[in-house]
């Protein structure tokens, strides 16, 4: 096929499960992708879901890149804004210097919980000294790039160790505006269609990234569940809905459930705002039936390879749609 396919898992719990069994699959499922020839694995980062084991993608990157050999393994993303930039390159260029050549870090915008957990992480902190995310990730950039290396030895800063070969950096967005920072600053672009189905906009930021970038091509993240007929796959399918939350004096988010949506503007202090439920815009049926779809979105937006995130709950069913969606005849080398 003339697409490459990655995975995003965020180490889901079923019912009753431990988080230690959850992070085991989350292995298994890596081991598994690596031999079914995905070309990358990113783990998540959530904070303050039960229901989630990946609140720490660093931890789990480290853990993946020590029992596989070949597949690239990275963030999905690391929520820039809870942390500062120089312990976030110091990360990755720990993991890099583990690794050469197989590391990848992603960022994101988002909080990555509620506001209650983005209290706690940044808490102690200063917000006018942070400044915003386009700040932050530029300040982050020049980490990672070393630019602190014609200052004067005894007053240089650096982000050690110095890999030899630094993580690949990518910038996960839903906006023109994060297509135009990625660029601006030489990061590959993942748009996260499996966030945000809205195909003008996808489009729009695509085509805005390609010209500012000088003709590199984004990524494009999308949710895709397989089973064994269209009937089963709807079936699959049907229980799953995104809400979007919209208050005032904060970004827009979006949650997994009414509950959380509400639970969003409480903990936010019941700002005005406006909750809607947004339509999972995930792809679904067979295989081929997917790869079809998949091919579609290739040839009309011109997208070389897609992050896969499978929301199914079902710890069985999931295993099954990522394998058979994986088969070594439809995946490209």
């Amino acid at each position: 096929m003339p697409y490459r396919l990655s995975l995003l898992d965020k180490s889901p719990l079923a019912d009753g499960e431990s988080a230690s069994a959850a992070l085991s699959r989350t292995l298994q499922l890596a081991r598994s992708a690596e031999r079914w020839g995905y070309h990358r694995f990113w783990l998540a980062e959530h904070h303050n879901a039960p229901q989630l084991a990946s609140v720490a993608p660093e931890i789990l990157i480290a853990w993946i890149l020590a029992h596989t050999t070949s597949i690239r393994v990275g963030s999905g993303g690391v929520m820039l804004q809870h942390y500062s930039p120089f312990k976030v390159a110091e990360n990755f260029n720990l993991l890099a210097s583990l690794a050469p050549g197989r590391v990848d870090l992603g960022v994101g915008k988002a909080p990555g919980g509620l506001p209650l957990a983005t209290r706690a992480l940044q808490a102690g902190s200063d917000a006018a000294l942070k400044g915003d995310f386009a700040t932050q990730l530029t300040q982050l950039d020049g980490w990672l790039r070393n630019r602190s290396a014609e200052v004067a030895a005894e007053d240089r800063l650096q982000a050690t160790p110095l890999p030899a070969q630094p993580a690949t950096r990518f910038l996960l967005g839903a906006s023109e505006e994060s297509a135009a920072l990625a660029a601006q600053l030489g990061w590959q672009f993942v748009f996260a269609a499996h966030l945000n189905g809205d195909r003008e906009l996808m489009a729009r930021a695509l085509t805005l990234y390609s010209a500012r970038s000088g003709g590199e091509k984004a990524l494009v993240a999308v949710q895709a569940i397989v089973a064994d007929s269209p009937a089963a796959a709807s079936a699959l399918a049907a229980s799953l809905q995104l809400w979007r939350v919209e208050a005032e004096g904060s970004a827009p988010v979006t949650v997994g459930s009414e509950e959380q949506a509400q639970a969003w503007v409480r903990q936010a202090g019941n700002p005005p705002h406006r909750i809607t439920p947004r339509e999972v815009p995930a792809l679904k049926g067979t295989a081929a039936q997917v790869h079809a779809q998949l091919h579609a979105l290739h040839q009309r937006y011109d997208i070389d390879e897609f992050i896969i995130d499978t929301p199914i709950v079902d710890a069985t069913a999931r295993l099954w749609s990522i394998e058979q969606l994986a088969s070594p005849l439809l995946v490209a080398a």
